[in-house]
């Protein structure tokens, strides 16, 4: 009987232990504040992204050595994605069912941030997107903090044909959503302006790939029917590297055939020589060459934070710093992280660039950003040939499309990411 009543005890004190463990373990989690960073560290992507998972560790320990957020440290959930797209949607589930983060950080390409677009519809969660992309969308739970095409693209093709002559045109992109939608829009856009459909070539390669010989010498052949040629990139990840490689190889100089990217910068061009590169262009709204005291002092703490001088800043980066500080900025206004209240309270929140100006929330979920044309240098960095006079507003609906022009995306008055305007009506869906 003692020894029964003994177990008894023992099973009580047990399962008293485990409520106390249990408890605490909640009460550790209601102390801190989950944010989700979801950015391939493996596979094809992992060139680019693994950089925008530090520079977010950065961030939030930054934050957290100002105090938090709402009197609560900010706790990073960081999962791997793996350059899978199905596997992002997967993740990204389990960041906000499971883990309860209160915003998500991450997704690179087009077809990661389709993939995750339901779950995060579903789940009502928020998301932060870094990366240059195609536009022709705008989702309530997502805020787009990269570059919309007439923010990167048009600017592009228009510095080209100004300042460089270009009469031919290589439209050169990965095979996906990204590549596809932004040289339909740029095809639209060059015969508006009096290209002829012999002066564009067009042509896709699959992710992470790596024979360029064949198609280097396609461009060369292209480049000498006797017009100014040039090739606008939207190659990405690490086909970069192999691309870029056999333009050396093959002689082609920026002089004779200019390369202007829109996914490549700083950070995979450390992966190769780039002196054989010197003169090819990329777009974007952020250069670490860039000049002002706030990128300065953010290069500066970068290098410190990753204890290595050599580590580079980029675009995506700057767009991870421009988002992180408006999501402080609109839980702190909110009062709360609750995802409705934040996504009311985001919408005009004002916060610096890295470029030296100021950068604002639209009721399109776009920011307002600069536009900036850099020219590669013999040691990765770029030297800034052109921008833009002041800020230009991101477009979520191409007005060079047909079924676009009319559309307007507008989260406050209209409550509708794709509200045609000349029929009056909402499109009923998310994008």
């Amino acid at each position: 009987m003692f020894s029964g009543f003994k177990r008894k005890k023992n099973l009580v004190a047990t399962a008293l232990l485990a409520a106390t463990m249990m408890y605490g373990a909640a009460a550790q989690a209601a102390e801190t504040i989950k944010v989700g960073v979801l950015h391939s560290l493996s596979g094809t992507m992992a060139i680019s992204e693994t950089t925008l998972k530090d520079v977010m560790l950065m961030l939030i320990e930054e934050q957290n050595k100002k105090g938090g957020l709402l009197g609560k440290k900010l706790e990073p959930v960081v999962v791997d994605p793996a350059s899978n797209w199905p596997l992002f949607a997967e993740k990204a589930r389990e960041l906000i069912s499971k883990e309860k983060v209160a915003a998500v950080f991450g997704a690179w390409t087009s077809v990661s941030r389709k993939s995750v677009l339901p779950v995060f519809e579903e789940l009502n969660g928020l998301l932060f997107y870094p990366v240059q992309y195609e536009g022709e969308e705008s989702q309530r739970n997502v805020f787009y903090t990269g570059a919309a095409p007439n923010q990167q693209a048009i600017p592009a093709v228009d510095y080209l044909m100004k300042e460089e002559e270009v009469k031919r045109w290589v439209l050169a992109g990965t095979d996906y959503v990204y590549p596809r939608t932004t040289n339909k829009i740029l095809e639209a856009y060059l015969i508006a302006k009096g290209v002829a459909k012999e002066d564009i070539m067009i042509n896709y390669t699959p992710f992470g790939h790596s024979d360029w010989q064949t198609i280097v010498s396609e461009i060369k052949k292209f480049g000498s029917a006797g017009k100014k040629t040039a090739v606008v990139s939207t190659i990405n990840g690490d086909a970069n590297v192999p691309f870029y490689k056999e333009l050396g190889n093959q002689g082609v100089k920026a002089e004779d055939i200019p390369v202007v990217a829109f996914s490549v910068g700083e950070e995979e061009l450390a992966g190769i020589d780039t002196k054989p590169l010197v003169g090819h262009l990329a777009a974007w709204n952020y250069f670490q060459s860039v000049d002002s005291p706030a990128n300065v002092e953010f290069v500066k703490k970068w290098k410190a934070f990753t204890k290595n001088p050599k580590r580079v800043s980029n675009d995506p980066m700057e767009a991870h710093v421009i988002g992180f500080n408006m999501w402080v900025k609109a839980v702190e206004k909110a009062g709360t992280t609750d995802a409705d209240k934040v996504i009311d309270s985001i919408i005009g929140v004002t916060v610096p660039n890295l470029t030296g100006g100021m950068s604002t929330m639209l009721p399109n979920h776009h920011i307002t950003k600069p536009v900036l044309i850099g020219e590669v240098q013999a040691d990765g960095q770029f030297e800034v040939v052109w921008k833009t006079k002041g800020l230009v507003p991101g477009d979520a609906w191409s007005d060079h499309l047909p079924g676009s022009k009319d559309l307007k995306a507008d989260w406050v008055g209209r409550k509708c990411g794709n509200f045609n305007e000349k029929t009056g009506k909402c499109g009923g869906d998310s994008s």
